[in-house]
């Protein structure tokens, strides 16, 4: 996928991984990008247009396609994560939410931009997912579980959009040093930074499966040792 002269659009583009994922993207050449995002704090500037997109309100996401009928990237960025487990969840709606937006969300962009990455050539679909979708933390559970929802959706769609030749790219990081992980007790979280790169390469290369940094290392221990992996991420515990 030639990222040169592309339009692209990052939801949740704000701040973190989405906002090194524009930088990324504006380095490597893309002629346009969208920052969709649910509140307004990014500014118009050269090759930079911030729209309103909360990935969970279908008029914002019907809107975003209407104006945005010229996008060959899609990059599904936006998430939340609660900090919650499954069974001793202190608030009993977190886990609703999160699979409001870390998989319906990204299941509505998917549908929404299907038809318009067709009309532009084929393009590509980015899904920024967690190792966490593939070994569950239980000290996050429901976030685990909703991207492991997201992990399979990526599996799906590639297999649908495979005919019109849409590339469909699934990002699997480990922890990533952001706001929204900034509670979660675990070491060498990854930069931002890193995450975008991995994007922009995966794009250029036409690589499905992306593990960042150190996440290679998860999918690896999946194939020797799944169980021991699974009680180490069990072991992880919050800070008191």
């Amino acid at each position: 996928m030639k990222i040169e002269g592309a339009v692209a659009l990052v939801t949740g583009a704000n701040r973190g991984i989405g906002a090194a994922i524009v930088e990324a993207l504006l380095a490597s050449g893309a002629s346009c990008v969208y920052a969709g995002g649910r509140t307004s704090k990014a500014q118009a500037r050269d090759r930079v247009t911030p729209i309103p997109l909360d990935v969970t309100d279908e008029a914002q996401v019907e809107a975003a396609a209407e104006r945005c009928g010229d996008v060959q990237i899609l990059v599904n960025n936006a998430g939340v994560l609660t900090g919650q487990p499954l069974l001793r969840a202190t608030n009993p709606r977190a886990a609703e939410q999160e699979m409001r937006v870390n998989y319906f969300g990204t299941l509505a962009m998917c549908r929404a931009f299907a038809p318009i990455l067709a009309r532009n050539g084929g393009g590509a679909i980015v899904n920024i997912l967690s190792t966490t979708a593939q070994v569950n933390v239980p000290i996050i559970g429901s976030y685990a579980a909703s991207k492991a929802a997201a992990y399979s959706l990526t599996q799906g769609v590639r297999g649908e959009l495979g005919a019109q030749g849409t590339l469909v790219v699934g990002v699997i990081p480990g922890f990533v040093d952001t706001a929204m992980v900034a509670h979660v007790p675990v070491p060498n979280k990854l930069a931002p930074s890193a995450v975008a790169e991995s994007v922009a390469l995966a794009l250029r290369c036409g690589t499905e499966d992306v593990y960042p940094g150190d996440a290679i290392e998860v999918a690896h221990g999946l194939q020797r040792d799944p169980k021991a992996l699974e009680r180490r991420f069990a072991s992880f515990s919050l800070p008191t």
